[in-house]
């Protein structure tokens, strides 16, 4: 059976270590029962382990070879393999509509953009597990304070409990990346609404992170005007890795009453 050469623009590194992907299958076991939906299995190394699972599991992949190459080699996924884009799939009617667990060993160069879709889906994907770049899981898993805390970290905190699970080395992959990896799981909170204007709260997360030196007065200037009275408050002193998910949402809450066309 011919191989599939990793391609560079779809960002492929293909895991060579057994124990790793049973390591990274065996973290959907935190969400029993659900269907799996499995992100880029290239040559299916993790895939063979979601099989072993017992569960429903789809597949989707990009990569014409490496479809053609899943179809040989695992038969039994010929009518579970989904040959497109996961970026622009509609989820919705996946598994029937039923909620389901989202995995994958992730190509590096959009798996933040795999995340913003799962925030997309949040009510679909009560849990997501797979291995990603070591400095975009550090990303996600950083408690306000840290430097790496910032627009993933709210975002995805405010809906997912975060575990940062294991690290994995250049070394397992083909080719090896020249970064360390890790593997990570989110799994839905009790959190149902925000309480505040979700499409304000990522505006301003994402607004306020993108001039992370700035305070937060000088940053959110351009939303509520020089002259608003709001940013004289001490808050607007401090910049926006400083602030806890749930005080974005508490500045959410005053800087929508504050903005200039509310009464």
């Amino acid at each position: 059976m011919k191989t599939v050469k990793p391609k560079k623009f779809l960002g492929q590194h293909f895991l060579k270590d057994l124990k790793v992907a049973q390591d990274i299958a065996d973290t959907v076991d935190a969400c029993p029962g659900l269907p799996i939906l499995e992100v880029g299995p290239g040559m299916g190394v993790l895939t063979q382990f979601l099989l072993a699972k017992e569960r429903p599991l789809k597949v989707v992949e990009v990569d014409y070879e490496s479809v053609a190459y899943l179809r040989e080699a695992y038969p039994r996924l010929e009518d579970h393999i989904i040959e497109d884009d996961f970026l622009k799939m509609n989820l919705q009617r996946l598994f029937g509509g039923q909620p389901f667990v989202l995995t994958g060993n992730y190509p590096y160069n959009i798996s933040s953009q795999i995340f913003f879709k799962m925030l997309d889906y949040k009510d679909l994907i009560p849990c997501c597990t797979g291995m990603i770049q070591k400095e975009v899981a550090e990303r996600i898993a950083a408690q306000p304070g840290s430097k790496t805390y910032g627009i993933l970290s709210v975002l995805i905190q405010a809906w997912y409990r975060v575990e940062y699970l294991f690290t994995v080395h250049e070394h397992v992959f083909n080719p090896p990346p020249k970064v360390k990896s890790a593997v990570i799981r989110m799994t839905r909170n009790d959190t149902h609404t925000l309480g505040c204007n979700e499409t304000l709260f990522k505006q301003i997360v994402k607004t306020t992170f993108n001039q992370r030196r700035k305070t937060l007065r000088n940053s959110i200037k351009p939303l509520l005007g020089k002259d608003c009275p709001l940013t004289a408050d001490t808050l607007f002193d401090r910049r926006p890795e400083q602030l806890s998910v749930q005080e974005f949402i508490d500045l959410t809450n005053r800087v929508e009453k504050a903005l200039p066309h509310n009464p």
